[in-house]
């Protein structure tokens, strides 16, 4: 709250409390003159900018200061990461603004794609989104055919699955968070993204857990032509596209006779009967694991 941040701060200004333990707030130019030492932890993750901008906070007046920019023991940085901390460490003079913004803008690549004059229509739809128009606008001009986007699965089931504000309350991050959690496709993708939630804003509730799981099986479900999965009181419905009729044999193997097939011209689909207390997340992670080939499910 508005209030209890304005008091942490004023007890930091007069000296009550000397160390605070904080997110990236402070990057929006707070100026503390006594104070002389600043830790990141995974400065990896942040853009050149911000480390800037956060280094910034320290050394505001003629006391001698620190700023230590730290990322995990053992792990593997991505070229760009390193980048970025070589460039923080190396240009530490006063003034050097601008050359971290030069060398910003060489790590992320400069033009007119990514230029000022795009960067407002990019920014209005998604990175994604833009770069998948450019390609269809590049492809029309061409006359080079581009090959047919997946379709979007829909899923309609009676989860939790959101991100509570009080979770993470900063809006940017929150969409930031839900772009991120949209692009799941895989088990290693899942896992990495829940251990970096863990870090950042602690342990995630169930209506983030759901979250994941929805966007994983839905991105699963896509890539085998499932287009919806559906909750209908005591039944799970799963619409398809073409019916692989091996895995429709597995599946009803799996669930011993509760699945019934109906072959509507349109919209085929499979209707899944669920058991008393049986979770309707669980039946769609099941029945999308088996209709992909992944086996029996877990």
């Amino acid at each position: 709250p508005e209030s209890e941040l304005s008091d942490i701060w004023g007890q930091l200004v007069e000296h009550e409390i000397d160390i605070l333990f904080c997110t990236t707030i402070i990057e929006t130019g707070v100026d503390v003159p006594n104070v002389n030492t600043l830790i990141i932890e995974d400065a990896d993750r942040f853009g050149l900018s911000q480390l800037y901008q956060l280094r910034g906070r320290v050394g505001r007046s003629n006391k001698r200061a620190f700023a230590y920019f730290t990322f995990r023991r053992g792990k593997v940085l991505s070229g760009t990461a390193t980048k970025r901390l070589d460039a923080i460490r190396e240009f530490t003079q006063f003034g050097s603004g601008f050359r971290i913004a030069m060398r910003d803008l060489e790590i992320r690549g400069a033009g007119s794609i990514l230029g000022g004059s795009q960067h407002g229509h990019m920014e209005a739809v998604g990175y994604d989104m833009y770069i998948q128009m450019l390609n269809q606008a590049i492809a029309e001009e061409t006359g080079k055919p581009l090959p047919p986007l997946p379709e979007d699965c829909l899923i309609d089931l009676n989860i939790e699955a959101h991100i509570p504000d009080d979770y993470i309350t900063a809006l940017p991050a929150r969409l930031d968070a839900y772009r991120r959690i949209a692009a799941v496709s895989s088990e290693c993708d899942e896992s990495e993204l829940v251990d970096e939630f863990i870090d950042r804003y602690g342990e995630p509730p169930k209506a983030i857990i759901g979250l994941i799981k929805v966007a994983l099986t839905r991105n699963r479900a896509s890539r085998i032509g499932i287009t919806e999965i559906t909750q209908r009181g005591e039944h799970i419905l799963i619409f398809l596209r073409n019916a692989d009729i091996g895995m429709i044999q597995k599946l009803n193997e799996y669930y011993r006779g509760r699945t019934t097939i109906f072959t509507d011209k349109e919209k085929p689909y499979i209707r899944i009967a669920m058991k008393k207390g049986e979770k309707p997340a669980v039946v769609m992670e099941d029945a999308v694991r088996i209709l992909s080939g992944g086996g029996e499910a877990q």
